[in-house]
């Protein structure tokens, strides 16, 4: 439609461009239009200009066939005949009742669209926001769709205010200006992250395709569709994506991430888990609860979330359980009722130990254990300045305490070597520099470097400071003893204190 109305569409990089398709009268074909067909006398270059209001047919007729020295008018005549009978054509179009719900639409299209791409309660939902001109959803879905995207390129900037001058005029535009100049990755939401949030701290609910039904004006009670539920739930929707956008709450929400240690993307496995915790914090906001409440309560439930892959699963369901909870009992009377019921002393003394024995590097045992010596700032393995912050912010090395290629040796398959509990983080030159080496040799040398020995791993050279670094990684004693034998039972040690130090940090939050 786009290239024989010759409107313009907007691209993944939200430029608008011109799709031109070329039209060849004598071999009737179709090609994307280029410079060398536009040089090229026998090509049509543009079909739009066929389908333009003043087209005259037999002048094109005529002008065509004097410039490519064509005797036989008819055929060319019969081609662009042809050509603009494509308008004629019929568009397969399925009718729905209007009465039909979500679920049933949903349905329709997926059996419909079976080889296409599966679309999401999200995509329905912003589908129904655009099309909703009365109550300003064009624009809000603009201003979706140009934010989650700003978070990602802060130099889009420049140019939505070149090529979207009505939208800069917007209240929208003004509220995300800010991020022009943000760089800060840690949350990157998509617009089903930013839906999810906005829908759920401004309507207590948690399905998005409740979302859809109260856009089209569904009464729950009588199942009858109104006009003023309608434009009641538009307005709710964009004072719950004004929140969203607002400045103060975006930074004050990374704010609360990072002071609990997730100071890298990387380290977060669950964008539902920053959700949830965005959702959280606008919530007890809207309550008017005290700032260090909010912090406390917003950094404990999302590391419980992380730890326990809370919305994972149906990630709908638990949202919507937890905020209907949240208003029916208060946040911090529901948040202790989960951790009495989740993180009970099973937990930190059984369940998270057999967590952590994987060797998935992006576990989030594994990541909550790097969060906790961020906040606790402690120093890189066997580093005497460089913290485990600096380390992973400049992508330090993550060294296997029993070497890889030392346990390589004895035949170790990589699902054994690579446990997270045979993980630290440590400097690149610390790492090289032990190699292969078993424990019992590179640690003995290290505690000959506190007794005056030359500097081998790293600057420490006191006893007292080699232990503590040892204790910061949870490192089991007697390590500089340990040979391949004593691998297992190391690990299962390491996992034990590793987990009472993530118990220590979590009680902390």
């Amino acid at each position: 439609m786009a290239a024989l109305l010759g409107m313009p569409v907007i691209n993944k990089d939200y430029r608008k461009v011109r799709i031109t398709i070329a039209f060849q009268p004598l071999e009737r074909k179709f090609e994307v239009s280029n410079s060398a067909i536009q040089k090229d006398r026998s090509w049509i270059s543009d079909i739009a200009t066929v389908f333009a209001p003043g087209f005259k047919i037999l002048k094109a007729v005529e002008d065509y066939c004097r410039q490519n020295e064509l005797a036989n008018r008819d055929d060319i005549h019969e081609s662009l005949e042809s050509l603009k009978g494509i308008v004629n054509n019929p568009i397969g179009l399925i009718e729905l009742n209007s009465d039909l719900d979500i679920e049933t639409v949903t349905e329709i299209f997926i059996r419909i669209n079976s080889a296409g791409t599966v679309l999401s309660q999200a995509d329905f939902a912003m589908s129904k926001i655009a099309v909703n001109e009365k109550y300003g959803g064009n624009t809000l879905r603009k201003a979706i769709d140009y934010f989650c995207h700003l978070a990602i390129a802060p130099e889009f900037y420049d140019q939505l205010v070149e090529t979207d001058n009505e939208f800069t005029r917007t209240e929208y535009f003004q509220k995300m200006a800010w991020l022009r100049e943000e760089n800060d990755d840690l949350y990157d939401p998509s617009y089903t992250d930013m839906l999810r949030v906005a829908f759920t701290s401004e309507f207590k609910r948690g399905r998005l395709q409740d979302l859809v039904a109260l856009l089209s004006g569904r009464n729950f009670e009588t199942r009858e569709y109104e006009e003023r539920i309608a434009e009641a739930s538009f307005a709710a929707l964009r004072t719950g994506i004004f929140n969203f956008m607002n400045e103060t709450h975006f930074k004050r929400l990374v704010m609360i991430l990072r002071s609990a240690g997730f100071v890298d993307s990387s380290m977060i496995s669950s964008q539902n888990a920053i959700n949830f915790a965005y959702i959280l914090y606008l919530t007890l906001r809207k309550q008017n609860e005290n700032p260090a409440v909010i912090e406390s309560l917003v950094r404990k439930l999302f590391v419980l979330s992380i730890l326990t892959s809370r919305y994972s699963a149906s990630p709908e369901s638990q949202f919507d359980f937890d905020i209907r909870n949240i208003h029916a009992s208060g946040a911090a009377t529901y948040l202790h009722n989960i951790i009495n019921a989740e993180l009970s002393d099973a937990f930190w003394t059984f369940r998270l130990p057999q967590q952590m024995n994987t060797s998935n590097a992006s576990n989030p045992s594994f990541n909550v254990f790097l969060a906790a010596q961020v906040k606790m700032r402690d120093k890189g393995f066997l580093s005497r300045d460089i913290t485990v912050h600096d380390l992973i912010i400049h992508k330090g090395d993550v060294h296997h305490i029993f070497p890889r290629e030392y346990l390589k040796q004895f035949g170790f398959q990589r699902s054994r070597y690579n446990q997270i509990a045979n993980y630290v983080m440590t400097q690149s030159e610390i790492n090289i520099a032990i190699g292969a080496k078993s424990p019992s040799h590179y640690f003995k040398e290290l505690f000959d470097q506190c007794n005056g020995g030359g500097l081998k791993y790293g600057g420490i050279t006191d006893k007292d400071e080699l232990l503590e670094n040892l204790k910061m990684h949870c490192i089991p004693e007697g390590i500089e003893e340990m040979q391949v034998e004593d691998y297992d039972s190391f690990l299962a040690r390491r996992r034990e204190l590793m987990a009472q130090k993530i118990k220590a940090y979590f009680q902390s939050l």
